[in-house]
């Protein structure tokens, strides 16, 4: 990607440096299994959701024992663009998600709200609860804030083989699609659905949700590229690649030596890079929804 010379947003806030002390906070759990927790941190890994939220499902937050968490990152700098490589690009993919979704919206007649994107090291503290770097970037519905620890994107090239810059853009785009998703009014959508549906049901459910937001990502892609002619050779290929190599089956696999999709939180290698490419090649938003439209 060409992006060094492309505007950088101005909805960042730094607070790099600021977190990953232990003390004085924790974070209660009861009735939830270290099967469960691993699960659950699978799922954060995978850009999705603050893993939080899908322990609190399972098996609540109240009772039982206290566990220690890192103490989260204080207020950073806003509305300051960082100087650094890695805080640049993704200042910098970050606008290009606003050129793009500002573009889409106002094809539709309606005014497209960016959110807020927090880079942290260590913990943080949202709406959504704490987050911390071993749960991955995630999207707080409460605060519209997109959270990520860049060391993050270290994980994606060694553990997960998705090395590339591209791979990196689709990281913070999958995370702005839940933004999007919320200003539609899906996730309220789904969020109602929870208290009537078995959790198996919902965990249904939620995969859409996060194949959607892959959709949604390669929406991104096309009308940045459309716009800023950024891409180049392989840049599509790596981000279809991340997309394969963190889709359920694959991480599954690759922790635990099965596969179990009842247990799928974002959805197989197959629908996530489907969906991607289902974006790519859309018209209208109506192309990504997948809570109609039945995947592969």
């Amino acid at each position: 990607m060409r992006w060094e010379d492309e505007r950088q947003s101005d909805n960042v806030e730094d607070r790099r440096g600021q977190g990953g002390r232990f003390g004085g906070m924790t974070v209660r759990r009861g009735g939830i299994g270290i099967g469960t927790i691993v699960l659950a941190l699978l799922g954060g890994w995978v850009l999705g959701i603050n893993p939080l939220e899908i322990l609190g499902l399972i098996g609540g937050v109240d009772g039982g024992p206290a566990v220690q968490a890192p103490a989260p990152s204080a207020p950073g700098r806003q509305g300051v663009s960082p100087a650094d490589p890695g805080g640049r690009f993704v200042s910098t993919v970050l606008a290009s998600t606003e050129d793009a979704w500002t573009e889409v919206f106002r094809r539709g007649g309606a005014q497209y709200r960016p959110p807020r994107l927090v880079m942290f090291t260590g913990a943080t503290q949202t709406a959504c609860g704490l987050g911390q770097s071993a749960i991955g970037p995630f999207y707080c519905p409460e605060d519209q804030t997109v959270n990520i620890d860049l060391g993050f994107y270290q994980m994606l090239q060694q553990r997960f083989k998705a090395p590339g810059d591209f791979a990196q853009a689709y990281v913070v785009a999958h995370e702005v699609g839940h933004h999007v998703q919320n200003l539609l009014g899906t996730m309220s959508k789904v969020q109602s659905q929870r208290q009537r549906m078995s959790e198996r049901q919902y965990n249904r459910l939620s995969v859409r949700l996060e194949l959607q937001a892959d959709c949604y990502a390669g929406i991104w892609a096309r009308q940045s590229q459309q716009s800023k002619g950024w891409l180049e050779e392989g840049d599509v290929e790596e981000g279809l690649n991340a997309a394969s190599q963190i889709g359920d089956d694959t991480m599954q696999m690759r922790s635990e030596g099965t596969v179990v999709p009842d247990a799928f939180t974002h959805g197989s290698s197959k629908q996530r890079v489907y969906w991607f490419r289902v974006g790519m090649d859309s018209r209208q938003l109506s192309d990504c929804d997948t809570l109609a439209r039945m995947e592969p």
